[in-house]
């Protein structure tokens, strides 16, 4: 069963069918209640003028045998008196329910149950209540001579009339007579054409409804297996991508604007950004090689001629390829703690002091800073400022200056020198991995390209950012800007 409506296609085949039968369910259940009540109150309302008819006639003083609601073969009658006594019926009558009295024959002359009396002579007529439970010494709206009560009560019950027997819809209309006192008209109406008319309508409902529901499965079913259809294009896409290893390769774009084209655009974008990391971590591996071999290759050379030629050991030499193959290996352990997403420490780091303590024993630098409180870790913003005074001294013609500032809600701290800058155009290629310009590329002059580019990523980590200018002196300037401790940076303002 889990695998029968384990895909989506058949699960939501299966969800519309049965959202739909519920519907049909539901409306059809009201559909024939609404039916069966309207043709019961046609019926009713039939009985009731046949009911309103007959009373009519006893109203003016009609005898009995000339009543013409008693020959009606399709509207059994019953008139009784206040004491339910049978006093005239259809003259086809065999059986009756639901009147209230079961007799279809009046009782002979002088044997009426109202003209029953006590042993004492005493007419017991208002001391026995009629069928409904009341007495007439309960009735609160007492009819004048020839008057038909307005009120009419309906019941369902049943008929036999010349041996034919059918449900009816009963009314009960009462009337004053001059004569015989207040009688009670029943009269029937039958409800043949409302059983058929229902039975009809449920015939069809059970036929039609599961025929309805076989086309809302189907139709269901070829729909959303053909709005599924991309889907499976993109799942065989990137199946084929993943056996490859290609990611050049991109899944097909329906041309729609629903959320299947909108998944397979976010793929290929996702596609792509996982190419730019991939190839990004392959120029990171090959650079890095490229850099390590360089001193480890100089350094097995002066080692080799010194095993050689130990009068010929370059020491100082020897020692400077090990302080920058140490310096690299600490460079590539910090971009590697920051691409796995290191979080970096959560404590009050003061900006100004951080600056202070850079510049001290650094010859030409000046420090203009107030104080200006950050949330990180100490050594990796140390770390920025260190590379960006690095930076600047390789650089710079005579001086550097460092400024510390708060603005609204963030810390800005600047790092500009006056030697010849950075062209525009190379103002963001500095900061990537390996990356150096044509006045810094000579193993004396500068490093492996790697400084800015951890300045940045630790800008990053830190909700911050580092962009590089031009300085007032005209050299280089570059400014890292990160959130006050405590400060709101979406609205500017210090959280409370």
């Amino acid at each position: 069963m889990s695998r029968l409506f384990g895909s989506v296609r058949s699960r939501a085949t299966l969800g519309a069918t049965l959202v739909v039968a519920v519907a049909l369910v539901a409306a059809g259940t009201a559909v024939l209640l609404s039916l069966r009540a309207n043709l019961t109150g046609e019926a009713g309302t039939r009985a009731e003028r046949s009911a309103q008819a007959v009373a009519s006639e006893l109203a003016v003083r009609t005898p009995l045998d000339k009543l013409s609601g008693l020959d009606a073969e399709d509207a059994p009658v019953q008139i009784v008196d206040e004491d339910g006594t049978l006093v005239a019926a259809s003259e086809d009558l065999e059986r009756v329910t639901g009147t209230g009295t079961a007799e279809v024959k009046p009782a002979p002359t002088g044997t009426a149950r109202g003209d029953a009396r006590d042993d004492d002579g005493d007419d017991d007529r208002d001391a026995r209540a009629d069928d409904s439970g009341r007495s007439d010494d309960d009735d609160d709206d007492p009819l004048a001579p020839g008057e038909i009560d307005r009120g009419t009560t309906f019941a369902n019950g049943s008929a036999t009339v010349d041996g034919d027997t059918e449900d009816y819809r009963f009314a009960a209309v009462q009337v004053e007579t001059p004569d015989r006192g207040r009688l009670t008209v029943h009269a029937g109406a039958p409800l043949a054409a409302e059983h058929s008319a229902v039975d009809t309508a449920l015939t069809a409902m059970l036929i039609g409804f599961p025929l309805l529901l076989g086309v809302v499965a189907a139709v269901t079913w070829l729909v959303t297996g053909r709005a599924l259809r991309p889907v499976e294009g993109i799942r065989r896409e990137m199946a084929a991508i993943t056996a490859s290893e290609d990611l050049g390769r991109r899944v097909p774009e329906p041309a729609t604007h629903d959320e299947v084209a909108r998944l397979a655009r976010t793929t290929n974008a996702t596609l792509t950004a996982l190419e730019v990391s991939v190839e990004r971590q392959r120029r990171f591996v090959a650079d890095a090689s490229h850099e390590l071999r360089s001193p480890i290759a100089s350094l097995r050379t002066q080692l080799e001629v010194a095993a050689a030629h130990p009068e010929l050991l370059d020491l100082d030499g020897a020692v400077e390829d090990t302080v920058r193959l140490q310096n690299l290996a600490a460079d590539l352990l910090l971009l590697a703690r920051l691409d796995a997403g290191e979080r970096p420490a959560d404590t009050r780091v003061d900006l100004a002091a951080l600056a202070r303590e850079g510049a001290a024993g650094r010859t030409g630098v000046t420090v203009h800073a107030e104080s200006a409180e950050v949330s990180g870790s100490p050594g990796q913003l140390g770390r920025v400022l260190g590379n960006l005074l690095d930076n600047a001294a390789r650089h710079a013609r005579e001086r550097v200056t460092v400024t510390v500032r708060r603005e609204g809600a963030w810390a800005v701290l600047g790092v500009g020198d006056d030697g010849e800058g950075v062209a525009e155009a190379d103002r963001e290629r500095i900061f990537e991995r390996f990356v150096r310009l044509d006045a810094a590329r000579s193993r004396d002059d500068g490093g492996a390209g790697l400084g800015l580019a951890i300045a940045r990523d630790v800008a990053v980590r830190h909700g911050g950012t580092l962009t590089a200018g031009a300085a007032p002196a005209g050299g280089a300037h570059f400014e890292l800007r990160l959130p006050l401790a405590g400060a709101d940076r979406d609205r500017g303002t210090p959280r409370a």
